[in-house]
Parts: C-alpha cells; structure tokens; sequence
C-alpha cells in the first residue's frame, strides 16, 4: 500500500517485480508510453504529459509534466543523493540541470520499495526530450553509483510530426 503526500505526487510502495523492463501502452490521452531502463537492480521507469493548460503556444511557452517510479530490485538499500538531467528542445540547444536528491527528498529504498514523485519543465519549443542519471549510494558499504534515466520524449499536438 502507498503513503502518498496528497500535495507533492510522491508515494512509496513495495515494488512489484517486473519480468523485462518495456514501454506499456498509451494511458490517457496526453499522455506518452513508459519509458524504463534498469541500471544494478535499480529500475527508473518514466513518463510525461504535455500541460495544455499550463502552455501558451502563441507565446512559445510549452509545459509539461513527468512521472517518475524508481525501484530497487535488488538484495541491498541504496539511497538517491543527486540528480542530473539534460533537457533539449526541438532547436537542440540543452539544459543541464543539477541537484541534490528529488522533489526535496533523497529517498533510501530498501530491497523491494519504490519511490514516484511528479516534476515538470518548460521549453520554448513544441517539443523536446530529456535524459538524465541519479547518483546513489549503498549506505552499508559507501559505494557510490550512477542509475540511468531513459531518454523520454516531450511532445505535444503543436509540433510538426513526432521527431522523438
């Protein structure tokens, strides 16, 4: 069962063991397929919505949100300390975004647990992607290591056929 903060998005949960990581079918409308990698047992799975609501086209402004799920398949804990993403719109000019853990947090799951939170960006352009890595820790050895993100695609109704 999840203990989720109604006011940040975030929950964590026992993971549920995947068989092979793989993109899932479209959810909703807006909203684009999972896209997950598997980095030392740690699974990141990732997927974004374009906020209509939130973006102003004939003013180049362009918002949209991301779900993240990140989960430790392994047999130790490991803790996010960093994060760092790289965000490239439609004109291939990149963001380089750092910071410590997520949303405020830097969770420690434990063998099986979960941890999802919700985040957002702008570009100026209709579309863009993003990749990035978090930094972790094995808290019982001091081992520091590196866990993908996968790229994701940031596409909405206004850009001229899907490039990503």
């Amino acid at each position: 069962m999840a203990n989720e903060d109604p006011k940040s998005g975030r929950a964590r949960r026992p993971a549920t063991p995947a068989a092979h990581p793989q993109r899932a079918g479209r959810a909703a409308a807006g909203a684009r397929s999972d896209y997950s990698r598997t980095t030392r047992d740690v699974q990141v799975s990732v997927r974004s919505f374009f906020l209509a609501d939130q973006s102003q086209p004939d003013e180049n402004h362009f918002v949209w949100a991301y779900r993240v799920k990140i989960e430790n398949h392994g047999s130790e804990p490991v803790q996010l300390l960093r994060r760092t993403w790289q965000i490239t719109d439609a004109r291939g000019r990149t963001q380089h975004v750092h910071g410590p853990g997520v949303m405020g947090e830097q969770p420690l799951l434990e063998p099986g647990e979960s941890f999802e939170y919700t985040s957002g960006t702008p570009l100026d352009t209709p579309s863009g992607f993003m990749v990035g890595a978090y930094h972790m820790i094995v808290p019982s050895s001091g081992e520091n290591f590196d866990v993908a993100i996968p790229a994701f695609s940031l596409d909405s109704p206004h850009q001229s056929g899907r490039v990503h």
